[in-house]
Protein backbone atom coordinates (compact mmCIF):
# COMPACT_ATOMS: atom_id res chain seq x y z
CA UNK A 1 0.00 0.00 0.00
CA UNK A 2 2.71 2.47 0.96
CA UNK A 3 4.66 1.72 -2.21
CA UNK A 4 1.56 2.19 -4.36
CA UNK A 5 0.85 5.64 -2.91
CA UNK A 6 4.44 6.77 -2.29
CA UNK A 7 4.34 9.39 -5.06
CA UNK A 8 1.07 10.93 -3.84
CA UNK A 9 1.83 13.71 -1.34
CA UNK A 10 -1.62 15.26 -1.47
CA UNK A 11 -4.94 15.57 -3.27
CA UNK A 12 -7.13 18.46 -4.43
CA UNK A 13 -10.66 18.11 -5.62
CA UNK A 14 -14.25 19.25 -5.75
CA UNK A 15 -17.19 17.22 -4.67
CA UNK A 16 -20.29 16.90 -2.54
CA UNK A 17 -20.63 16.22 1.17
CA UNK A 18 -23.69 14.62 2.75
CA UNK A 19 -23.80 14.28 6.55
CA UNK A 20 -26.50 12.58 8.61
CA UNK A 21 -26.38 12.94 12.40
CA UNK A 22 -28.38 13.74 15.51
CA UNK A 23 -28.59 17.39 14.47
CA UNK A 24 -30.16 16.46 11.14
CA UNK A 25 -28.91 16.28 7.58
CA UNK A 26 -26.37 18.63 6.02
CA UNK A 27 -25.52 18.73 2.32
CA UNK A 28 -23.05 20.94 0.52
CA UNK A 29 -20.61 21.43 -2.33
CA UNK A 30 -16.99 21.19 -1.21
CA UNK A 31 -13.59 22.21 -2.51
CA UNK A 32 -10.85 20.41 -0.60
CA UNK A 33 -7.10 20.19 -0.39
CA UNK A 34 -5.30 17.61 1.76
CA UNK A 35 -1.50 17.49 1.71
CA UNK A 36 1.08 15.64 3.83
CA UNK A 37 1.66 15.54 6.66
CA UNK A 38 -1.47 17.13 8.17
CA UNK A 39 -2.49 20.10 6.01
CA UNK A 40 -6.19 20.32 5.18
CA UNK A 41 -8.57 22.88 3.74
CA UNK A 42 -12.30 22.48 3.19
CA UNK A 43 -14.40 25.22 1.56
CA UNK A 44 -18.15 24.60 1.62
CA UNK A 45 -20.32 26.64 -0.71
CA UNK A 46 -23.98 26.77 -1.71
CA UNK A 47 -25.42 25.66 -5.07
CA UNK A 48 -25.36 29.38 -5.99
CA UNK A 49 -21.60 29.63 -5.38
CA UNK A 50 -21.84 31.48 -2.05
CA UNK A 51 -19.19 30.44 0.50
CA UNK A 52 -20.76 28.98 3.65
CA UNK A 53 -17.84 27.77 5.76
CA UNK A 54 -14.08 27.21 5.59
CA UNK A 55 -11.95 24.88 7.70
CA UNK A 56 -8.15 24.96 7.61
CA UNK A 57 -5.33 23.31 9.52
CA UNK A 58 -1.59 23.56 8.92
CA UNK A 59 -0.81 20.76 11.37
CA UNK A 60 -0.24 23.22 14.22
CA UNK A 61 -3.29 25.47 14.20
CA UNK A 62 -6.94 24.85 13.32
CA UNK A 63 -9.37 27.53 12.11
CA UNK A 64 -13.04 27.28 11.21
CA UNK A 65 -15.11 30.19 9.90
CA UNK A 66 -18.87 29.65 9.74
CA UNK A 67 -20.42 32.53 7.82
CA UNK A 68 -23.96 31.67 8.94
CA UNK A 69 -23.16 32.01 12.66
CA UNK A 70 -20.50 34.69 12.11
CA UNK A 71 -18.11 32.77 14.34
CA UNK A 72 -14.40 32.21 13.84
CA UNK A 73 -13.15 29.22 15.83
CA UNK A 74 -9.46 28.55 16.37
CA UNK A 75 -7.40 26.12 18.43
CA UNK A 76 -5.23 23.01 18.21
CA UNK A 77 -5.87 20.65 15.28
CA UNK A 78 -7.34 17.96 17.51
CA UNK A 79 -9.76 15.37 16.09
CA UNK A 80 -12.84 17.01 17.64
CA UNK A 81 -11.96 20.35 16.01
CA UNK A 82 -11.43 18.80 12.56
CA UNK A 83 -14.81 17.10 13.05
CA UNK A 84 -16.58 20.46 13.37
CA UNK A 85 -16.95 20.34 9.58
CA UNK A 86 -16.16 16.78 8.55
CA UNK A 87 -18.11 15.20 11.46
CA UNK A 88 -15.39 12.52 11.51
CA UNK A 89 -13.27 12.45 14.67
CA UNK A 90 -9.82 11.59 13.42
CA UNK A 91 -6.43 13.35 13.32
CA UNK A 92 -5.75 15.56 10.30
CA UNK A 93 -2.88 13.33 9.14
CA UNK A 94 -5.25 10.35 9.03
CA UNK A 95 -7.86 12.30 7.09
CA UNK A 96 -5.20 13.41 4.56
CA UNK A 97 -4.32 9.80 3.82
CA UNK A 98 -7.91 8.60 3.52
CA UNK A 99 -8.90 11.42 1.16
CA UNK A 100 -6.27 10.27 -1.34
CA UNK A 101 -7.13 6.59 -0.91
CA UNK A 102 -4.51 5.36 1.56
CA UNK A 103 -5.24 3.77 4.93
CA UNK A 104 -3.81 5.59 7.98
CA UNK A 105 -2.30 2.89 10.19
CA UNK A 106 -2.51 2.68 13.97
CA UNK A 107 0.69 2.54 16.02
CA UNK A 108 1.71 -1.10 16.32
CA UNK A 109 4.62 -3.39 17.06
CA UNK A 110 6.50 -4.43 13.88
CA UNK A 111 5.53 -7.95 12.92
CA UNK A 112 2.28 -7.93 14.92
CA UNK A 113 -0.02 -7.47 11.92
CA UNK A 114 -1.58 -10.48 10.20
CA UNK A 115 -2.77 -10.85 6.61
CA UNK A 116 -5.25 -13.26 5.06
CA UNK A 117 -6.84 -13.63 1.64
CA UNK A 118 -10.62 -13.29 1.45
CA UNK A 119 -12.43 -15.28 -1.23
CA UNK A 120 -14.29 -12.09 -2.23
CA UNK A 121 -11.04 -10.87 -3.83
CA UNK A 122 -9.11 -8.82 -1.28
CA UNK A 123 -6.54 -9.12 1.49
CA UNK A 124 -7.62 -8.60 5.11
CA UNK A 125 -4.90 -6.99 7.23
CA UNK A 126 -5.48 -6.98 11.01
CA UNK A 127 -3.36 -4.70 13.18
CA UNK A 128 -3.43 -4.88 17.00
CA UNK A 129 -2.59 -1.52 18.57
CA UNK A 130 -2.42 0.19 21.97
CA UNK A 131 -5.34 0.84 24.35
CA UNK A 132 -7.11 -2.35 23.26
CA UNK A 133 -7.55 -0.99 19.74
CA UNK A 134 -7.61 -3.07 16.56
CA UNK A 135 -7.58 -1.98 12.94
CA UNK A 136 -8.76 -3.95 9.93
CA UNK A 137 -7.84 -2.92 6.38
CA UNK A 138 -9.18 -4.48 3.16
CA UNK A 139 -6.72 -4.26 0.26
CA UNK A 140 -7.58 -5.32 -3.30
CA UNK A 141 -5.03 -5.80 -6.09
CA UNK A 142 -5.54 -3.68 -9.19
CA UNK A 143 -7.34 -5.85 -11.79
CA UNK A 144 -4.32 -5.82 -14.13
CA UNK A 145 -2.05 -6.96 -11.24
CA UNK A 146 -4.31 -9.72 -9.95
CA UNK A 147 -2.19 -12.59 -11.28
CA UNK A 148 1.18 -11.10 -10.24
CA UNK A 149 3.10 -12.25 -7.14
CA UNK A 150 1.70 -10.35 -4.15
CA UNK A 151 4.91 -8.37 -3.58
CA UNK A 152 4.54 -6.87 -7.08
CA UNK A 153 0.85 -6.03 -6.86
CA UNK A 154 -0.39 -2.46 -6.69
CA UNK A 155 -3.44 -2.18 -4.47
CA UNK A 156 -6.57 -0.21 -3.69
CA UNK A 157 -7.84 0.35 -0.16
CA UNK A 158 -11.47 -0.78 0.06
CA UNK A 159 -12.25 -0.44 3.75
CA UNK A 160 -10.67 0.74 7.01
CA UNK A 161 -12.21 -0.14 10.39
CA UNK A 162 -10.90 0.88 13.81
CA UNK A 163 -12.29 -0.78 16.94
CA UNK A 164 -11.59 -0.19 20.61
CA UNK A 165 -12.75 -2.78 23.15
CA UNK A 166 -15.05 -4.32 20.50
CA UNK A 167 -16.76 -0.97 19.77
CA UNK A 168 -16.35 0.46 16.27
CA UNK A 169 -14.69 3.88 16.48
CA UNK A 170 -15.05 4.50 12.74
CA UNK A 171 -15.39 2.67 9.45
CA UNK A 172 -14.47 4.13 6.07
CA UNK A 173 -15.56 2.50 2.82
CA UNK A 174 -13.62 3.62 -0.27
CA UNK A 175 -15.36 3.00 -3.60
CA UNK A 176 -15.33 3.68 -7.35
CA UNK A 177 -11.56 4.11 -7.72
CA UNK A 178 -10.34 6.02 -10.76
CA UNK A 179 -6.82 7.09 -11.82
CA UNK A 180 -5.69 10.58 -10.81
CA UNK A 181 -2.49 12.33 -11.91
CA UNK A 182 -0.26 15.16 -10.71
CA UNK A 183 -1.73 18.60 -11.32
CA UNK A 184 0.01 21.05 -13.68
CA UNK A 185 1.86 24.13 -12.37
CA UNK A 186 -0.32 27.05 -11.27
CA UNK A 187 0.12 29.96 -13.66
CA UNK A 188 -0.35 33.67 -12.96
CA UNK A 189 -3.08 34.81 -15.40
CA UNK A 190 -1.32 38.18 -15.65
CA UNK A 191 2.03 36.56 -16.46
CA UNK A 192 3.82 38.51 -13.72
CA UNK A 193 4.58 35.99 -10.97
CA UNK A 194 6.47 32.76 -11.70
CA UNK A 195 4.60 29.49 -12.00
CA UNK A 196 3.95 27.57 -8.78
CA UNK A 197 5.08 23.95 -9.28
CA UNK A 198 3.20 20.88 -8.02
CA UNK A 199 3.84 19.93 -4.39
CA UNK A 200 5.13 16.48 -5.33
CA UNK A 201 6.54 14.35 -8.15
CA UNK A 202 4.81 13.04 -11.24
CA UNK A 203 2.30 10.51 -10.02
CA UNK A 204 -0.60 8.34 -11.15
CA UNK A 205 -2.61 6.35 -8.61
CA UNK A 206 -6.21 5.27 -8.15
CA UNK A 207 -8.25 7.61 -5.95
CA UNK A 208 -11.67 6.58 -4.56
CA UNK A 209 -14.43 8.73 -5.99
CA UNK A 210 -16.77 7.93 -3.10
CA UNK A 211 -15.84 7.70 0.59
CA UNK A 212 -18.39 6.73 3.24
CA UNK A 213 -17.53 7.37 6.91
CA UNK A 214 -19.59 5.82 9.71
CA UNK A 215 -19.12 6.71 13.40
CA UNK A 216 -21.50 4.38 15.31
CA UNK A 217 -20.70 5.82 18.76
CA UNK A 218 -21.78 9.34 17.78
CA UNK A 219 -24.45 8.39 15.25
CA UNK A 220 -22.65 10.32 12.51
CA UNK A 221 -22.73 9.19 8.89
CA UNK A 222 -20.75 11.22 6.33
CA UNK A 223 -20.65 10.56 2.59
CA UNK A 224 -18.20 12.35 0.29
CA UNK A 225 -18.23 12.12 -3.50
CA UNK A 226 -15.46 13.51 -5.69
CA UNK A 227 -16.38 15.13 -8.97
CA UNK A 228 -12.84 16.18 -9.88
CA UNK A 229 -9.45 15.19 -8.42
CA UNK A 230 -5.76 15.95 -8.92
CA UNK A 231 -2.61 14.90 -7.08
CA UNK A 232 0.21 16.95 -5.54
CA UNK A 233 -1.50 20.34 -6.05
CA UNK A 234 0.52 23.57 -6.33
CA UNK A 235 0.42 25.40 -2.99
CA UNK A 236 0.00 29.15 -2.70
CA UNK A 237 1.29 30.91 0.42
CA UNK A 238 -0.82 30.46 3.57
CA UNK A 239 -3.41 28.30 1.82
CA UNK A 240 -3.83 26.31 5.05
CA UNK A 241 -4.34 29.43 7.17
CA UNK A 242 -7.17 31.95 7.48
CA UNK A 243 -7.31 35.65 8.21
CA UNK A 244 -9.91 36.60 10.83
CA UNK A 245 -12.66 38.65 9.13
CA UNK A 246 -13.77 41.91 10.71
CA UNK A 247 -16.87 41.92 12.87
CA UNK A 248 -17.01 38.23 13.80
CA UNK A 249 -16.95 36.50 17.18
CA UNK A 250 -13.59 34.76 17.76
CA UNK A 251 -13.51 31.75 20.07
CA UNK A 252 -10.66 29.50 21.21
CA UNK A 253 -11.92 25.90 21.23
CA UNK A 254 -10.37 22.73 22.60
CA UNK A 255 -11.41 19.12 22.82
CA UNK A 256 -12.99 18.05 26.12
Amino acid sequence: MKDTYACARGVQGEGKLDHQGDSGRIRGNVMLMAVDPANVRFDVYSPFGVMIATLTSDGERFSFFDIRSKQFLTGPPDPCNIARLTQVRMPAHALVRLMRGEAPLLVHTPGSATIEWDSCGYYVVTIPSTNESTQTVHLAPLPEDFDLPFEKQRIRVLQVTVKQRDFVHYRADLMDHKPAVTMPPRQDPDGIDPDIPPSGPACRVDVPQRIHFVMPNTGDDMFFRYEDTGLNPPLVDRVFEQTIPAGVLVREVRCP
